[in-house]
């Protein structure tokens, strides 16, 4: 009896690849082939660069904010089958071992993901105009991370802005101001 289980333990060890975190992240990303439909991601922080003095002294630091504001500059990633904008978010901040905090959709009236912070970098750390937004090829839906299914090719960017988008070039309060 002692013979088999040590038997089973050994046939165990060998057949099981261990792995730290790192190297599971490091080793588990899609590979990219001539068929795959991929999409684009970065994600730029380069307006606390012009906000310095207001950001959070704790984060006055280049392990939060690079010398470009860039936190990941554009990598492309393999898009699956229906993935929204919060999925391939969360599989580059893992792979790229960048911390995000999120709130659930069940946890807001939104029904959406919310990014509460990446990279250390939250909602109010410039100023209660600052936080997270994003935009796909160029435009800013009004609508949360989870809902906004991606096709081939699409451009993600997560965007950290100071002044409630306006820095950024979203003009979407200034249009919801003139339609009112």
């Amino acid at each position: 009896m002692i013979a088999f289980i040590v038997l089973f333990i050994a046939i165990i060890i060998n057949g099981t690849k261990i792995q730290s975190v790192e190297e599971y992240y490091l080793t588990h990303i899609d590979d990219i082939t001539e068929d795959s439909e991929t999409v684009f991601i970065q994600i730029n922080a380069s307006t606390i660069l012009d906000n310095w003095d207001r950001l959070d002294p704790v984060l006055r630091s280049e392990k939060y904010v690079p010398h470009d504001g860039m936190i990941l500059e554009r990598t492309e990633y393999v898009l699956r089958p229906n993935e929204t904008v919060f999925d391939i978010l969360q599989r580059t901040v893992r792979y790229n071992q960048i911390h995000m905090e999120y709130q659930g959709a069940n946890e807001n009236i939104y029904n959406s993901v919310y990014i509460q912070g990446i990279n250390h970098l939250y909602e109010f750390s410039v100023g209660p105009s600052s936080g997270w937004m994003y935009a796909v090829n160029g435009e800013f839906p009004d609508y949360g991370v989870s809902k906004y299914v991606l096709e081939d090719g699409d451009e993600i960017e997560l965007l950290y802005t100071c002044d409630l988008g306006r820095d950024v070039r979203n003009e979407f309060i200034e249009k919801r101001k003139e339609s009112n």
